[in-house]
């Protein structure tokens, strides 16, 4: 499928574009054609993912200036930027409060840790990106962090299928994030989650660029393990 026919189909708003962090032409290239295409087919935002890849601010930084000169309108909807630099904070020491000063600046795989969190806060990162598959407590850790001290937060996906998704979606739910929660598995593969879609078919679907949680209940999670039907193999001894 396209982009396009995933707009249609799920009714998405809210667009990630991932970016290469090595090329900023291709970078601006790709921004102005998801966002000219986003903004044609009822998009309200979209981030920017450079995947730490990238070695210094400027790189950013200019390509953010460009996009304010020449595209105003894609630069308005660019809610914030995720994690272009290395996630090894501690080694790197990058001042990033020229990017910051741009757009607001999202920590992302150095979050898992609220130390981290601390550290990226004193070197002007801006915002947190919660991710579940860090484990459950390190996001909750980070999380009351962050909003001690004033940060946005989001909470990503790192392609949750399955049982994944479900806290996945209840931490997003409780967090107060800046908007909603990213949602891609049943992008990517849709059949991993058949059995659990079964008695959660809001949570596996995306529909208006939305997901529902009204089937979550009971105790812990909200599971609902007992409805689902799933063969699992037979364990290895």
């Amino acid at each position: 499928m396209t982009l396009l026919d995933w707009i249609a189909q799920d009714g998405l708003t809210c667009l990630k574009v991932k970016l290469r962090g090595t090329d900023s032409r291709w970078d601006y290239e790709r921004l102005l054609r998801v966002g000219r295409l986003g903004l044609a087919n009822g998009m309200r935002w979209m981030s920017a993912d450079f995947n730490c890849t990238v070695a210094e601010t400027g790189y950013v930084n200019e390509i953010l200036d460009r996009l304010l000169r020449d595209e105003p309108e894609i630069y308005a909807r660019t809610l914030y930027v995720e994690q272009p630099f290395a996630y090894e904070l501690e080694h790197d020491m990058l001042d990033v409060r020229s990017v910051s000063a741009r757009k607001p600046l999202f920590l992302d795989e150095s979050a898992h840790d609220w130390e981290f969190v601390k550290l990226g806060r004193s070197l002007g990162w801006s915002g947190v990106a919660l991710k579940t598959c860090k484990t459950q407590t390190g996001a909750l850790l980070s999380l009351c962090w962050a909003k001690a001290h004033g940060m946005p937060l989001m909470v990503q996906d790192l392609t949750n299928p399955m049982l994944a998704i479900l806290p996945h979606v209840r931490l997003a739910a409780h967090a107060g994030t800046i908007q909603g929660v990213e949602c891609n598995a049943m992008q990517f593969y849709p059949d991993a989650s058949l059995p659990e879609a079964a008695v959660h078919p809001g949570i596996y679907a995306r529909r208006g660029g939305t997901v529902d949680l009204s089937t979550l209940g009971g105790p812990g999670m909200g599971y609902r393990l007992e409805e689902m039907v799933r063969e699992l193999p037979e364990s290895c001894s």
